[in-house]
């Protein structure tokens, strides 16, 4: 098999295409289509270049200086974005857009006071080699960061844009709103919704460039366009230029950095969680691989743009909003979107109009982004079954999340060299909830049993059964969609046995787990049950006397046990185990 599966695209393991989609992942949207959706996603991503001018005044750069580390940003968010297109070692092989990294605005901000725009040659080079490393290391974590983990990094994450949603779309400042701020949101968000949910499905793929060209419209309507004068006194074309390095920023700074880099890769982790999730109607779980070459697409665009002095980049959770909006996941819109990045960063004219959507139209954007990322992160807990322990897991991730985020001050009490780090919601969530799974299960096994020898009843022998599939796969994190099956298969099981006589009674139950495959087995006395074709119950059953009656209806009623349980598995085998027998069933998981 080739390498390429079509030109530019490495091709992805096989997936089931969701019938919702316009355009799946290795599907070519036509021209017009691919050009609208591109447009939605650059200007989406480059409305966010704020961070970059947030960082940009933080550190005092002059006019020329900004222009320059916003044109090499905008190169690494076209390289880190087509690498994910492409796939293979150095990308997801999905539709993920780079903005510029949220975490690092005042950090950035503080070396670029200090050190000018050749500091963040330094930051780039610490944060891209931090990700190269962790895209090796991420994909063996497997256990340390199952669905539920990720879901809850995605859920934070939706929550923590709450606050600057709602301040952006109404122009909240000193406990007022700006009624105009809310019109223009209003509006903006009002269209977005109506045309995903109502729209025909070309009017769909562009919701969310409707929407923003509404609110820019209605802006420009109400004399609240500003930044004409700006924008014309932005050179049309620029080429960017080499920085001169300043590698002499503290030890301090550099692992200040590093450690922003490693959490970082969490919000990479789950961005590429969700765009695996929308691609396949039968996801189960992430594919590390994927993963792996996701958090090198971001360390790459970092190192590249290094020499330029730009600002490292991250996924875009926004734009992962404008998937599911326009139901499109298309690589080819990834390279699109790459190519229109690489050219508006050699246009400072056109990248400079972009930034200038108002900034209510943007609110009312991330207001959308928040509430698809709140679902999907709940989606994504609730994929698998949970005890007490992935109940206080998640739960106390949550708490301290949300608590940062509540209460400001509560970072302030740590130590120094980690307040900083826990001022963000979503790394204070990701970190407990890490923690806490690698904490809990900690002695937790993989094998399970119980005793069914002594039950007092035929009810008491299927709650034992279905109670023991239950708690064993909410201790082990299995999906609920399997435990259901492997209840129902093991409770049909034991009907089988006591249908089919001969001294057949179940003795023990037994569970085995790990991430790909769950396995119950039962032991029972008497000889191995037939897998093979159940005989058929006589028709003549009116005529037959009590006895052969009761004996067709056993019959019948092992037929019937025997056909669920082979549909409820995927494997079914039985057989002799010394002086007992076992029936086995398989669960692919």
């Amino acid at each position: 098999m080739g390498i390429f599966s079509t030109f530019g695209l490495i091709r992805n393991p096989p997936v089931k295409r969701p019938r919702d989609l316009a355009y799946a992942s290795m599907e070519r949207p036509p021209l017009p289509a691919l050009a609208g959706l591109a447009l939605q996603h650059a200007a989406t991503a480059l409305a966010l270049i704020a961070y970059v001018l947030a960082a940009a005044r933080i550190g005092g750069l002059d006019a020329e200086s900004t222009r320059k580390l916003v044109s090499a940003t905008i190169i690494g968010m076209a390289l880190s974005t087509g690498l994910q297109a492409i796939g293979g070692r150095t990308g997801s092989g999905t539709l993920l857009v780079h903005i510029p990294s949220p975490i690092l605005v005042l950090l950035s901000g503080l070396v670029c006071a200090e050190y000018g725009v050749g500091g963040m040659v330094a930051v780039c080079l610490v944060h891209g080699l931090v990700d190269m490393v962790g895209s090796y290391i991420v994909p063996q974590l497997r256990t340390v960061l199952p669905p539920t983990v990720a879901g809850v990094v995605v859920c934070v994450g939706g929550l923590s844009l709450v606050e600057p949603a709602l301040v952006h779309s109404t122009g909240l400042q000193e406990g007022s709103v700006n009624s105009a701020d809310m019109l223009l949101g209003g509006v903006t968000l009002l269209v977005i919704m109506a045309l995903s949910i109502w729209g025909s499905r070309t009017m769909r793929l562009f919701a969310m460039l409707a929407g923003l060209l509404a609110g820019v419209i209605l802006a420009a309507l109400m004399g609240t366009l500003t930044g004409g004068d700006a924008l014309l006194q932005t050179p049309l074309f620029g080429l960017p230029s080499l920085a001169t390095p300043r590698l002499d920023l503290p030890i301090g700074v550099l692992a200040s950095v590093g450690l922003l880099a490693l959490m970082s890769q969490l919000d990479n982790f789950a961005s590429v969680v969700l765009m695996q999730k929308m691609d396949d109607a039968d996801w189960r779980r992430a594919n590390m691989r994927m993963v792996g070459g996701g958090i090198r697409a971001m360390g790459l665009g970092s190192l590249l743009i290094a020499p330029l002095g730009g600002y490292p980049n991250s996924t875009s959770s926004a734009n992962l909003a404008l998937c599911h909006i326009s139901r499109s996941t298309s690589r080819w819109i990834g390279l699109a979107v790459a190519g229109l990045l690489l050219l508006l960063a050699f246009m400072p004219m056109a990248a400079r109009a972009l930034t200038l959507i108002p900034t209510a139209v943007i609110g009312a954007v991330e207001l959308y982004a928040a509430a698809y990322l709140i679902v999907s992160g709940i989606e994504l807990i609730a994929s698998r079954a949970m005890d007490a322990r992935g109940i206080f897991m998640v739960g106390l991730a949550f708490v301290l999340g949300m608590g940062v985020m509540f209460i400001p001050s509560l970072p302030e009490m740590l130590p120094e060299a980690v307040s900083f780090l826990a001022r963000n919601g979503i790394i204070t969530a990701g970190i407990t909830a890490i923690v806490l799974n690698l904490l809990f299960r900690m002695g937790s096994s993989q094998r399970n049993s119980q005793v069914l020898h002594d039950a007092g009843s035929e009810q008491e022998l299927a709650e034992r059964v279905t109670g023991f599939v239950e708690s064993s796969g909410a201790a082990w994190g299995a999906r609920r969609e399997v435990i259901r099956r492997a209840a129902q298969a093991a409770l049909e099981a034991v009907e089988l046995l006591h249908a089919a006589g001969a001294g057949r009674r179940a003795l023990e139950i037994r569970g085995r787990f790990d991430e790909f495959n769950l396995d119950i087995e039962i032991l029972h006395e008497g000889p191995p049950v037939q897998l093979g074709d159940q005989p058929k119950p006589a028709a003549d059953l009116l005529d037959a006397d009590d006895e052969a009656f009761e004996a067709a209806l056993a019959q019948t009623m092992s037929q019937v046990s025997h056909t669920l349980m082979q549909r409820l598995a995927d494997r079914v085998h039985a057989d002799q185990r010394g002086d007992k027998s076992s029936v086995r069933l398989h669960f692919d998981h």
